[in-house]
């Protein structure tokens, strides 16, 4: 029995998974990001330096450790950021600046499963690093690599890239007045969670707001625009600050960058507030439409340190997609599935078992074109064959003759064949992902 909060995909689903893993990977690369791969563990000292999710980290322990040893020191990385920030420290030396990276791995978080939350769980992430300083244009650059990647996956359900920027409600918080401008930011980000009024009486209560600064910090949070008119309703409201002017500056950036990308939707959002004290500017949140209640499938932003020797600081910016938070829902409802649950496109029928010989042949001169095949496990009655490649999807059956015969069993159509020039159309070369749109 499955352990909940470890995900497990049937054959079908995982061809789903490794078309998104390997769109993914295709987009990044176009844009000159570098694979790289860190371990599965890293120290409890570095996962825990922030303290921010002690309570979810998992310790390696020997099973025959002895019981006065305790843990090992050694934990699971419970994100990829984190090892990230360690490999830019060690291989610094090695490496050149601005590093572009991707990185997709599993992560793994002692949490309480629920949907969108998992124990174990696929993420991809991308990042741009440099020494001392990053330029801006990189926030712009990775919040577009990121819009196309997502556009790229046209059979998910709307997308929406939610883009904000720190600098921006930072400004607006100190030219209000507010005392304890991280509370006020830290009490934003739960709109998600809490209504509007709630979180009124909360910037009043917790943040030290009056009523009157609390209804403004509320209608900041509301704009909400898919160009870069948002500036002008900012500056409606009466709020003043140098800090804000160059937030409305840098998010306009993003959202004009952004502009021609297709099959997502980016849109500047005030209400993106990211609680975690490093986010430093760009900030961004990403939505899934008729499933909301996932919250975020997609965030990130820029940081002015993602690690420190003491000598040199690393800035970067970046955003993380949450794979097995966007898929597992879609696939548990069978909105999306993969077309066949096997690679096999072909399976050559066998007469008899001293025709086996010449079946491993076409299989393999098909095999040779890149084209998947396998060969019948029984010499059963062709029409079993047929059915057996019907239940597991294969499209086409290989009749060994002269002439050669192949079937489409979908159509019935049945044709003479040479396996040394016989192609399928490139839909079945590879299993496809196929939707059903019905509601969530």
């Amino acid at each position: 029995m499955a352990i909940s909060g470890f995900p497990e995909l049937l054959p079908a689903q995982r061809f789903v998974e490794l078309a998104v893993l390997d769109r993914l990977r295709y987009t990044f690369e176009l844009h000159g990001f570098a694979p790289l791969e860190t371990p599965a563990v890293e120290s409890l000292d570095q996962l825990l330096r922030k303290g921010e999710i002690d309570k979810e980290v998992y310790v390696l322990r020997r099973l025959q450790a002895e019981a006065e040893s305790g843990d090992s020191g050694l934990g699971l990385h419970f994100d990829l950021t984190v090892p990230f920030a360690r490999y830019v420290l060690e291989h610094a030396g090695h490496l050149e600046f601005p590093l572009r990276r991707y990185q997709i791995q599993k992560v793994w978080r002692g949490e309480r499963p629920q949907e969108g939350r998992f124990r174990e769980f696929t993420q991809a992430d991308i990042d741009i690093v440099a020494k001392d300083t990053l330029p801006f244009h990189h926030d712009v650059e990775v919040a577009r690599v990121m819009a196309e990647a997502l556009g790229v996956l046209d059979f998910l359900p709307p997308l929406r890239l939610q883009v904000n920027n720190r600098k921006l409600i930072q400004g607006f918080y100190e030219g209000l007045g507010a005392p304890d401008v991280p509370a006020v930011i830290r009490t934003i980000d739960r709109l998600d969670k809490v209504p509007a009024d709630v979180v009124g009486q909360q910037l009043v209560m917790e943040a030290g707001l009056t009523a009157e600064q609390a209804g403004l910090c509320l209608q900041l949070a509301a704009i909400r625009t898919p160009d870069a008119s948002f500036g002008s309703a900012v500056w409606a409201l009466g709020v003043t600050s140098p800090l804000l002017d160059e937030g409305i500056g840098e998010l306009t950036a993003v959202i004009d960058g952004c502009s021609t990308v297709t099959g997502v939707t980016v849109e500047a959002d005030l209400r993106i507030a990211r609680g975690l004290d490093y986010y430093t500017g760009t900030v961004f949140e990403t939505r899934m439409a008729g499933f909301e209640g996932l919250g975020s499938v997609c965030s990130g932003g820029r940081y002015d340190s993602l690690a420190s020797d003491g000598k040199t600081t690393y800035p970067g910016v970046g955003i993380s997609l949450g794979v097995t938070r966007l898929l597992t829902p879609l696939l548990q409802r069978g909105l999306i599935t993969g077309s066949r649950a096997v690679p096999s496109v072909v399976l050559v029928a066998l007469a008899n078992e001293a025709a086996r010989g010449a079946c491993d042949a076409i299989a393999q001169a098909l095999r040779a074109r890149g084209i998947p095949t396998e060969v019948a496990a029984t010499p059963q009655k062709f029409g079993k064959q047929i059915r057996y490649a019907e239940r597991r999807g294969i499209p086409f059956v290989w009749f060994p003759g002269e002439p050669h015969e192949i079937k489409d069993i979908r159509s019935g159509d049945q044709v003479d064949a040479d396996p040394a020039s016989w192609a399928p159309p490139d839909n079945d070369l590879r299993p496809q992902v196929l939707t059903q749109r019905v509601d969530a």
